[in-house]
């Protein structure tokens, strides 16, 4: 399978999700937020990271760069995308997700494992998962607490646009499991084809147990699927 990752300036995570893609004999692109062509490619990330110092607004500016016109594109013609942390904010900004992601409800950046659970695996990127399974995940974030109106979030809910919520060790979801006040425990969405994801904890991060733990290269290798 082919990949590309954008980069921008900021970003310090397209290095980790190259990685983890590679291990799995992607053949990936690192292409910078100037170019103005996409190469063909069966996965398109938006990495994590600080794009332009989260200046103005986290992924604001990145979500005006060349390259993005092109990945809209892509989008919209179907092409798989995964945004990931910063990423999934630059997708909200550019319009390929719906929703807001705002400061953490205790307004400080939170950088620590967490545990997520797996609502929906019958999609392309958690395929490779059981439904309920528990995942141990990392986060790092100042800006990832999900809202959006009732009617999306109605809209989310009843078609199966929720993938993955926060949790704790022994899957319970509620308030006191949340990390950052996302609504619902939102930990990561769908667009309505389910060919765009958006996520904030960090699969590529857990995907070598060298490192970490392995809880995120089931994703990777769903996309192999």
């Amino acid at each position: 399978m082919k990949s590309s990752v954008i980069v921008f300036p900021g970003s310090n995570c397209d290095r980790d999700i190259a990685v983890a893609l590679e291990k799995l004999q992607f053949k990936n692109s690192m292409i910078w937020h100037k170019e103005n062509v996409l190469p063909k490619s069966d996965l398109i990330v938006v990495p994590g990271g600080f794009s332009y110092g989260d200046y103005l607004r986290s992924g604001a500016i990145a979500a005006k760069s060349n390259i993005l016109n092109e990945v809209i594109k892509a989008g919209e013609r179907g092409s798989l995308i995964l945004g990931i942390c910063n990423g999934f904010q630059i997708l909200i900004e550019c319009g390929l997700l719906k929703g807001a992601l705002l400061r953490n409800s205790g307004l400080k950046f939170i950088s620590k494992n967490i545990f997520i659970k797996i609502q929906s695996n019958k999609n392309k990127f958690f395929n490779k998962y059981k439904k309920n399974e528990i995942l141990e995940l990392n986060i790092a974030h100042n800006e990832g607490n999900f809202f959006t109106d009732k009617k999306h979030l109605n809209e989310l809910e009843d078609n199966d646009l929720i993938p993955i919520k926060y949790c704790d060790k022994e899957g319970n979801i509620n308030p006191k499991t949340n990390p950052n006040g996302s609504i619902n425990n939102i930990a990561g969405i769908f667009n309505k084809n389910k060919n765009i994801l958006g996520m904030m904890p960090h699969p590529e991060r857990m995907a070598d147990k060298t490192c970490s733990n392995e809880d995120g290269l089931p994703l990777f290798l769903s996309l192999m699927n």
